[in-house]
C-alpha cells in the first residue's frame, strides 16, 4: 500500500491534478494533522479552512494560526478574503501567470499595419 506523500498514493496525484497539494505540509504542525486519517496536511483546501475555522470559532489569534498552519500573515488574510468572496471555491488555488493570449498575432498585426 502507497504511503502518504508517495507519488504513487492516489490521493496525492488527485490532489496535484486539482492544483490543492500543499508545497508545505510538514509545516503545518496542529495536532489534528498529525494523527488520524480524517485531517490530511497534504490537502490545501482543506488546511486553509481548517485555519480559517481556528480563528473565527476557536479564537485562536491570527498571529498563531499563521504559525500553527505554517503560512504568513498576510497569507491568511488573502485566504479569508477569498472565503469571504467565494466561500470553499476561494480556497482553491489559482493559476499564477497570464489570463489570457498576451501577444499580438499575425491576422492582428496585418489588420492595424495596413
Amino acid at each position: 500500500m502507497p504511503k502518504r506523500g508517495d507519488r504513487t498514493d492516489p490521493k496525492t496525484a488527485a490532489l496535484r491534478g486539482d492544483g490543492t497539494l500543499n508545497p508545505s505540509p510538514e509545516k503545518v504542525s496542529d495536532p489534528k494533522f498529525q494523527t488520524g486519517d480524517f485531517f490530511d496536511s497534504r490537502d490545501l483546501m482543506q488546511v486553509r479552512y481548517e485555519m480559517l475555522r481556528r480563528v473565527s470559532i476557536d479564537n485562536l489569534s491570527v498571529t498563531q494560526a499563521a504559525a500553527e498552519y505554517g503560512v504568513s500573515r498576510p497569507t491568511y488574510y488573502q485566504a479569508r478574503a477569498s472565503f469571504d468572496e467565494a466561500g470553499l471555491a476561494g480556497l482553491v488555488p489559482k493559476k499564477r501567470g497570464p489570463r489570457g493570449p498576451h501577444k499580438l498575432q499575425g491576422d492582428i498585426l496585418e489588420d492595424r499595419s495596413g
